[in-house]
């Protein structure tokens, strides 16, 4: 029992960082949904002109799901804290899940903790009720959020239910893969295809005319059924419990009979030999994450399309006008194409500076594999290395921001909008400045804070969305809203683009990555 312990406060020491990031997220968007809700749509008649607005718009369900009561304020939070918490949930299930099966596996780690007293069912168990610890750590995080923002501790408590559930669902999704896949990586890939396939369906359902049947066939679509603070219908949690059961008891059992350090799906022990992209460590690097970088473009392009398509869904007469002034502030207006892809975009800056933070990570990786040791062991520098990764990540930061602009307006242009190819590439472009800065941030987190640094950089980007979003709402001052990088985004095309801040934090993201070259030059390497 000792043993087991220890495993579990170890594991759960090991993603602290993670999880108190994921938490800040979850918090932070409970508190700016609720009191921008309560503030904007203060008196009925607003509210029901919004839910008019929004109760069946293709483009808001894109991304939060299907409303069931936008006439109260739990409803509304239901719809868009539960829409969105869900997602995060879900993606962190898999990652938690994958960290504590797989990387002290990979390290190395695994064989002396199972030569001790404990037993490979022991250390699974325990490595599991870490990862339980974790999401009910982001559910305490949630339900304070709404308590504090005035909803009751009921319903609450209902909503966190229903929104971290997912996330226990792939949990048992990631433990199944870790022992599917050889490595951590391949693992996690495969943890990351279900749940990108559990997306696509709950977008299908919610989206497609007659095939509202596919909600019950993904964890996200049950999310959806129960329904909080608008007739709740707890019935889904029953597959929630069984289905997490049956991937939690399946990934155990292959776990003590497979072999340490290996994966049912185990990696070809041959093959031909193909030199290409082995000349450098930087031309290595790209033919590692080849298959990462794909998987970013189509997800993005994917969106990129559906947006395009969907940038005529709101009309002057469709849009509140208290939802227009508010939008009105930072000088935009959905209601025409031009406008909605100018806020659309601003989701495709996020996606591309996260982007960014998993190339960081990708790199950080390779110091706890112990590669860069041998590497720099050899004539070649440490500036030179990482030069090369920021490089790198830079270049694909730069073809997934162009891609989007060009897959947005074959979109449009299918939907007639009007808006020019031009136009979109220069807001695919608008979005490089914003994702170059988090870059650099996340390089100089990877020189100075080598172990907390992946959850470090994806805290910042999370949080200076949220706050970028919704600080105004809470009646921050301007200057304290300004220190969000997504705050100085123009919403091209529906804006003109804005010069000088993002020649700042183009000036930014350079100081940043110099600085992480400096002190990346001079510090110890460290392992996992």
């Amino acid at each position: 029992m000792a043993a087991a312990s220890a495993v579990a406060r170890r594991a759960f020491a090991d993603g602290r960082t993670r999880t108190l990031s994921f938490a800040i997220i979850l918090c932070l968007a409970a508190v700016a949904n609720v009191v921008g809700y309560r503030h904007t749509y203060p008196t009925d008649a607003a509210r029901l002109e919004f839910a008019k607005t929004f109760g069946s718009n293709r483009a808001v369900e894109l991304f939060y799901g299907v409303p069931h009561d936008l006439l109260t304020v739990g409803g509304y939070a239901a719809w868009r804290v539960g829409g969105f918490g869900s997602i995060i949930a879900a993606a962190f299930g898999v990652f938690a899940a994958v960290r504590a099966l797989r990387a002290d596996e990979d390290a190395g780690r695994w064989e002396l903790v199972l030569a001790g007293t404990i037993g490979r069912r022991g250390a699974y168990v325990a490595a599991l009720a870490a990862v339980a610890g974790e999401i009910a750590a982001l559910g305490v995080a949630l339900f304070a959020g709404l308590v504090v923002s005035g909803l009751p501790a009921g319903g609450s408590a209902y909503l966190t239910l229903a929104t971290v559930a997912p996330a226990f669902v792939f949990a048992g999704v990631g433990a199944l893969t870790s022992q599917l896949g050889p490595s951590r990586r391949i693992a996690l890939e495969l943890g990351m295809a279900v749940f990108g396939a559990a997306f696509l369906l709950r977008v299908v359902a919610d989206i497609a005319a007659g095939l509202t049947w596919l909600r019950w066939a993904t964890p996200l679509g049950w999310s959806e059924s129960l329904r909080p603070f608008a007739q709740p219908s707890p019935a889904p949690l029953l597959l929630f419990a069984g289905v997490t059961a049956a991937l939690v008891a399946g990934a155990g059992a292959l776990f003590v009979r497979r072999d340490i350090g290996s994966g049912l799906l185990a990696g070809r022990d041959s093959s031909p030999p193909r030199l290409r992209l082995l000349g450098s460590p930087a031309a290595l690097a790209f033919r590692e994450e080849r298959g990462s970088l794909l998987a970013w473009a189509a997800g993005i392009g994917a969106f990129a399309v559906i947006v395009g398509v969907l940038s005529t869904s709101f009309t002057n007469a469709s849009v509140p006008e208290s939802l227009r002034k508010e939008i009105g502030k930072i000088g935009a207006s959905i209601t025409t194409p031009a406008g909605a892809l100018g806020l659309y975009f601003s989701f495709f800056v996020l996606a591309i500076s996260l982007f960014g933070c998993a190339q960081v990570a990708s790199a950080r990786r390779e110091e706890d594999d112990g590669r860069l040791e041998t590497l720099f062991a050899q004539p070649f520098g440490r500036t030179r290395w990482l030069a090369g990764r920021l490089l790198l990540a830079g270049a694909g930061a730069t073809v997934l921001a162009l891609l989007a602009g060009v897959l947005a307006w074959a979109g449009a242009a299918a939907e007639h909008a009007g808006v020019s190819l031009s136009r979109l590439l220069e807001a695919g472009a608008n979005c490089l400045p914003a994702s170059m800065l988090f870059l650099g941030v996340a390089a100089l987190a990877f020189a100075a804070i080598p172990r907390a640094s992946s959850a470090s950089a994806y805290t910042f980007v999370g949080v200076a969305f949220v706050w970028a979003l919704f600080g105004s709402l809470l009646g921050a001052p301007s200057w304290l809203i300004g220190l969000s990088p997504f705050q100085h985004v123009a919403l091209v095309p529906a804006q003109p683009f804005r010069g000088v801040p993002a020649a700042v934090m183009v000036a930014l993201a350079l100081v940043c990555a110099w600085a992480a070259l400096a002190v990346f030059r001079r510090r110890d390497l460290t392992g996992a």
